[in-house]
């Protein structure tokens, strides 16, 4: 058994059993899909219409609860929702190639995770595909910090997204309090670390 196998068998969970980074926060009332809910931030009706932006320094990123709150979405099925979580990151980034490949990245396998949810797997195998490439361009001696925020290497993250999109054919039908994560692994970070 290769160690990703391994560390993809240690890190399977359900939603029930998911940890969270930031308690205290509400999840949104719905995960979106667009055509299924009201868009969460245009419609009245949206989970975060008229919430505020949020800006982040590059320094504080990898730390910040803006970077927690994305991981507690996409480990618990809010891909869209931690997309939008991530993009503020990546925007700050704009000084540092290591930060952008690696929260585009994200937000990639984000978007992926919507893909999937909606059931076009084109769109979701171009999505993983191109996180994977941009986690495999992260360099090694940084990549360290990106393995503390995220419990794992970036390499090993693509692996997963590559994997991603082969595993499952089905979903389960989500429940609308909770939906049910697409990826068989967990974002877990080395919170006294980062």
């Amino acid at each position: 058994m290769t160690s990703i196998a391994i560390n993809a068998l240690f890190m399977l969970a359900g939603p029930m059993s998911r940890s969270r980074l930031l308690p205290e926060k509400n999840l949104p009332t719905y995960a979106y899909l667009p055509g299924k809910h009201p868009h969460p931030v245009r419609d009245p009706l949206g989970h975060s219409y008229r919430n505020d932006p949020v800006t982040v320094a590059l320094g504080e990123a990898l730390g910040s609860d803006v970077f927690r709150w994305g991981i507690d979405l996409f480990n618990h099925g809010y891909y869209w929702e931690a997309h939008e979580a991530w993009e503020p990151l990546w925007h700050a980034a704009k000084r540092s190639t290591q930060h952008r490949l690696f929260f585009k990245g994200l937000i990639l396998l984000a978007a992926a995770g919507v893909k999937i949810r909606e059931g076009k797997r084109v769109a979701a195998v171009r999505h993983a595909t191109r996180a994977a490439a941009l986690f495999r361009q992260v360099v090694t001696v940084p990549s360290r910090l990106f393995e503390t925020a995220l419990g794992m290497t970036p390499a090993a993250l693509a692996e997963y997204a590559e994997a991603a999109v082969t595993s499952r054919a089905i979903l389960p039908e989500p429940k609308p309090d909770q939906p049910e994560p697409v990826f068989d692994f967990i974002l877990a970070p080395k919170l006294e670390s980062v």
